[in-house]
């Protein structure tokens, strides 16, 4: 009786711990998962409606902004947002893809809840992100959540785990090298728009070239440039955390990650923009692979796209011809030929 006893309370507390829910998505082609944690709840949707046929594992990490999985249009009008712009029909074929909602971030959201650029904003007036996002919006967070995640499927019949592709999107690519790093069941990785360096670095590349374009002084980029370095020392300083919660994010991601990426030993595909000035340093990532003798690996520059591979036109973003479908099937055919 006594053994009896021990294990429904052990079964009890790993509930307690750990408990998960599954649902389709209603008005969509989605199905959702819940995964609760002591202190977290895990939202994540796979792109499919019935899981019966067995398929390896895509995992795709978003970017930097609280964007939901789906915007409530009203009039049961759900849209989903983060995976629009790829031909999933294509990747449907090969994967269960899956994508996570962002932390503290609701997986549907209301359309008058959502800033100009469709991130969440809650109830606050001020059209920025809540702090619960910005306290949880830090690389550790988001490498663990996805952890989380694949640990979950892999055991699951529909999956299978002898292929787990990770890919991820400017900040989400910088994630998705963290998930690579520390788990061992990932078999490739992806990166769109993917930059190394800390964060800072793009804002003052931006002003040098600024000033080497004629747009701004040289002594307007040095007081623009002093301005970014203070910026970082606030970042590095942990009483400003308190009062400024968004900057754990920057602090986070001001890590570079090109050292955890050449130890890799899965292939790697990399795929950027030319008119991207935060991936200009993506030139110099052969460097450190053929320093680590690791030759399986694509980095693909596509000339005149810019961060989110839209071509550019009269020197802006020409919205309805963009190429990610073209640049997410190429790294798909990647996964299949290695």
């Amino acid at each position: 009786m006594e053994k009896r006893a021990f294990l429904i309370l052990l079964v009890v507390f790993l509930s307690f711990q750990f408990s998960f829910s599954q649902s389709r998505v209603e008005g969509t082609d989605y199905i959702s998962f819940n995964i609760e944690e002591t202190n977290d709840t895990i939202n994540f949707v796979i792109a499919d409606t019935v899981l019966n046929v067995r398929k390896p594992l895509l995992l795709f990490c978003q970017g930097s902004l609280p964007v939901p999985l789906f915007m409530d249009m009203g009039n049961d009008r759900i849209i989903p947002m983060s995976l629009s712009n790829f031909d999933l029909g294509n990747m449907k074929k090969h994967y269960h893809v899956v994508v996570i909602s962002m932390p503290k971030t609701p997986m549907i959201v209301e359309h008058k809840k959502l800033s100009n650029q469709y991130f969440y904003v809650g109830n606050s007036e001020s059209k920025n992100p809540t702090e619960e996002f910005h306290l949880a919006d830090y690389s550790e967070n988001y490498v663990k959540r996805a952890n989380a995640v694949i640990n979950f499927l892999k055991t699951k019949e529909f999956i299978d785990d002898s292929k787990v592709v990770v890919c991820g999107h400017s900040q989400g690519s910088r994630v998705a090298v963290g998930i690579a790093s520390s788990n061992q069941d990932v078999t490739h990785l992806g990166l769109f728009s993917y930059s190394f360096e800390r964060r800072v670095e793009d804002m003052i590349r931006k002003t040098r070239i600024q000033a080497q374009k004629g747009e701004i002084t040289w002594e307007e980029a040095d007081s623009i440039q002093a301005k970014s370095y203070a910026f970082y020392e606030r970042v590095h300083n942990d009483d400003s955390l308190k009062v400024r919660p968004h900057l754990t994010s920057w602090r986070s991601f001001s890590k570079p990650t090109i050292d955890e990426l050449a130890s890799l030993k899965i292939p790697v595909y990399i795929a950027n923009g030319s008119e991207d000035a935060g991936c200009v340093n993506t030139d110099m990532i052969p460097l450190y692979f053929i320093e680590q003798g690791k030759n399986n690996y694509v980095v693909k520059r596509y000339p005149g796209l810019e961060h989110n591979f839209f071509p550019i036109i009269d020197g802006r973003p020409d919205h309805k011809n963009g190429e990610w479908k073209n640049v997410m099937n190429a790294f798909i055919e990647f996964t299949i030929e290695n």
